[in-house]
């Protein structure tokens, strides 16, 4: 399914159940051909016709295992190379097993194991799968991990003021205190992968290098990936844009599905808190309201998302150690990690910030 020129789109892309953005042919071809990938990136292709990669370390993951590895490390024991199974910096939930129905995802799940014993792998992850990946890996023998997200779920609201109308006197009012100050002396556009401009697509690059610096982060993404996905994405692939002064100065960057908008990179050229909020998020809900779109996924942690109307969501992974002694300390650690994170769901609970909690 792979070749010189990369993935076949159309064959691909009928294995990707629910026309998930980040495991389509289209990007994981933009990562590859924007040198995002292979080479010294630590990211390798695993050539399985599934979106597999061999790792050389845990960056751009999003399901932390930092901790694991050195664990393992200091006890002598190999970490890496290892096999991750996601959308490469995306912690996006979306397809991992490939397979129009169970059993044929149980196949594919027997060749991840197959590979894993003739490489002689120490470890593997599948991160962030979907609920038909979790109906096989549920019943595996591989570890399971789950975290909290935060996303926003569309009530048929005709605009923001009637989504706001179902919030508590608070965090409305606070909002639109938040909306005040990003919209004083800034405005927004909306720019697609069929209208952006090669200088726009430059400044998109500028925002997120220089966002990702700033907090010391190796920015993953380069100037070429986003020409790339904006062209072969077109009116899937969406940027907020924030100017000051008639100069763009931030922005943030979406892809849509037919029923789901997800807010991936935020980037600016100065400190902008208030604009990050509205670019980010505020944009965000307005835009999945005009369209109708029914699901809005801004992005990874962030409890401060409650507030502004973003609710608590399970994620999944699974994990596959090959030493049997450091498989049970893990195992350990992930029933206490997960009481822990069970005890933390009833206090993110109490930050929802709607008058009429639905489930």
């Amino acid at each position: 399914m792979a070749n010189a020129a990369g993935l076949d789109v159309a064959r691909w892309n009928a294995l990707n159940r629910g026309r998930n953005p980040f495991t389509d042919a289209r990007f994981l071809n933009a990562v590859r051909d924007a040198g995002c990938s292979e080479g010294a990136t630590g990211w390798h292709w695993a050539d399985m016709d599934l979106p597999a990669w061999i790792k050389l370390h845990s960056h751009g993951e999003f399901v932390f295992d930092f901790a694991w590895a050195d664990a393992a490390q200091r006890n002598g024991l190999a970490w890496y190379p290892k096999l991750l199974v996601a959308a490469p910096f995306t912690p996006v939930t979306g397809p991992r097993l490939f397979g129009t129905d169970a059993d044929a995802r149980f196949e594919t799940l027997e060749r991840i194991e197959a590979r894993l014993a003739d490489d002689g792998l120490p470890a593997a992850s599948i991160n962030f799968g979907d609920a038909a990946d979790a109906e096989v890996l549920d019943r595996s023998s591989w570890l399971r991990r789950f975290g909290w997200q935060y996303h926003w779920h569309n009530r048929d609201w005709s605009d923001f003021d009637d989504f706001l109308a179902a919030l508590r006197a608070k965090p409305r009012k606070n909002i639109r205190q938040e909306r005040r100050r990003a919209n004083r002396g800034w405005t927004y556009r909306w720019l697609d992968g069929a209208t952006i401009a090669d200088e726009e697509l430059s400044t998109v690059a500028d925002c997120y290098r220089t966002t990702h610096r700033l907090y010391g982060n190796r920015p993953s993404l380069n100037e070429a990936f986003f020409r790339a996905a904006a062209r072969e994405f077109g009116e899937d692939f969406l940027v907020c844009m924030a100017a000051r002064d008639g100069e763009d100065r931030a922005c943030s960057v979406f892809w849509k599905s037919p029923t789901t908008l997800y807010g991936r990179y935020w980037g600016a050229l100065e400190e902008t808190r208030d604009v990050h909020f509205e670019a980010c998020y505020y944009r965000g809900i307005d835009y999945c309201i005009e369209h109708g779109l029914q699901a809005f996924e801004p992005g990874a942690q962030g409890e401060h998302k409650i507030r502004r109307g973003f609710v608590p969501v399970k994620t999944r992974s699974w994990h596959w150690i090959a030493h049997p002694g450091l498989r049970d300390g893990i195992r350990r650690w992930l029933a206490m990690e997960a009481e822990a994170l069970e005890g933390l769901r009833e206090r993110l609970d109490e930050l929802v910030p709607f008058r009429e909690v639905r489930p």
